[in-house]
């Protein structure tokens, strides 16, 4: 076959063009570090690097998602740990004005403190982060508790009309009874699943509460709107690994619920009572107790979820660490090896320049002679 002049030059510029080629991928892959800056260099490359970023995006979520539920139960320890102090603060007073030395303007001292605490643990069952109530099950846009509707004075009740006295319910010593109804114009009746009866009377002489036939005191009971506290129980729950969900919040009824101000309300009324004896104001230890032992239990179940929260926080950052090396090894290229091809490139490149130049050597003129 007759090699002529023209294939020459043309086999040495597409060699020259070929290398430029090489030159600038290789160039581009220092620059930016990776392997391929487009999925057609390498269409597997280019899919497992999706995937990859994908498993680290996702892990990344997870790991906001985890500083989230860190703030909601930190929230929620600390509030618990202020209604476990103010409740052993209550002891302490209860402990206090159970003594026979005190006088009723000391019991009465009392009782202003008593009314303070009551509406500090109202305050933090209002508890919020960020706009969300914590307390208040998935309603987090609305408060749980309405301290203004709570422990009303059963005077204001012969004030509303029907629809108004639907919502209230009354707790007497533990037991609650709904259903309100107003027989006349000064007696108002409550009722419960079980048939028994509560009766408000007005007098000449005061307000009389009759319980199921029997006299009882009226201080003996507390009066509640019960749109005043939430009955939200469901849980909030974040997802912290794929397919796990961890509730972050408590349930209020187990701390912050109606028999808990039932009895600080009440406990407030018989510290202000002059006639309460030592034996009245000795029986709310035992309820404070019972509120004691369920915001420690609620402490300690919420403590456990930390834990494991903890757990799970450790082992996204493991599963970070293994999806970013695995990314990194499938994308990004060995500085160290590119930058010696790279050399190699550009000493193929101007060899292959001075081969060319010595094969087009004749001009126009030589051809001419």
């Amino acid at each position: 076959m007759r090699v002529t002049q023209g294939m020459l030059a043309q086999q040495s510029l597409r060699h020259v063009t070929q290398n430029y080629k090489n030159l600038s991928e290789m160039q581009n892959q220092l620059s930016t570090g990776k392997k391929i800056s487009r999925p057609s260099q390498d269409p597997v490359v280019a899919v497992n690097g999706m995937r990859y970023r994908a498993q680290v995006a996702e892990v990344e979520q997870f790991q906001r998602n985890v500083q989230e539920a860190h703030t909601w139960m930190d929230a929620g320890d600390t509030a618990l740990g202020e209604a476990t102090q103010v409740l052993q603060r209550l002891k302490e007073l209860t402990t206090q004005a159970a003594n026979d030395t005190y006088e009723a303007s000391e019991r009465g001292n009392i009782a202003k403190e008593v009314k303070q605490l009551k509406e500090h643990m109202a305050t933090m069952a209002n508890t919020s982060i960020n706009g969300k109530y914590i307390f208040n099950g998935t309603d987090t846009n609305n408060a749980p508790v309405d301290s203004a509707r709570l422990g009303m004075a059963a005077d204001d009740m012969f004030t509303m009309d029907a629809e108004e006295l639907e919502s209230l319910s009354v707790n007497i010593d533990g037991a609650v009874y709904s259903n309100a109804a107003r027989l006349d114009d000064d007696t108002i009746q409550f009722t419960n699943d079980a048939d028994e009866i509560v009766t408000f009377t007005r007098t000449d002489d005061g307000m009389e509460l009759n319980v199921n036939g029997t006299a009882a005191e009226p201080d003996a009971a507390f009066v509640y709107d019960e749109s005043a506290l939430s009955m939200n129980q469901d849980r909030v729950n974040i997802e912290l690994l794929h397919d796990t969900m961890m509730p972050v919040n408590i349930s209020p009824d187990s701390v912050f619920n109606q028999e808990l101000f039932a009895d600080l309300e009440r406990l407030e009324r018989t510290l202000s009572n002059p006639d309460a004896g030592s034996s009245d104001i000795e029986g709310f230890l035992s309820k404070i107790d019972t509120h004691m032992n369920n915001t420690v239990n609620e402490r300690a179940e919420l403590g456990a979820r930390t834990n494991r929260i903890e757990m799970m926080e450790n082992r996204l950052g493991n599963q970070e660490l293994i999806a970013e090396k695995v990314m990194s090894k499938n994308e990004d290229v060995d500085l160290e090896k590119t930058i010696i091809e790279l050399m190699l490139l550009e000493n193929v490149h101007q060899a292959s320049l001075s081969a060319g130049a010595r094969i087009i050597q004749p001009s126009l003129m030589d051809f001419l002679r």
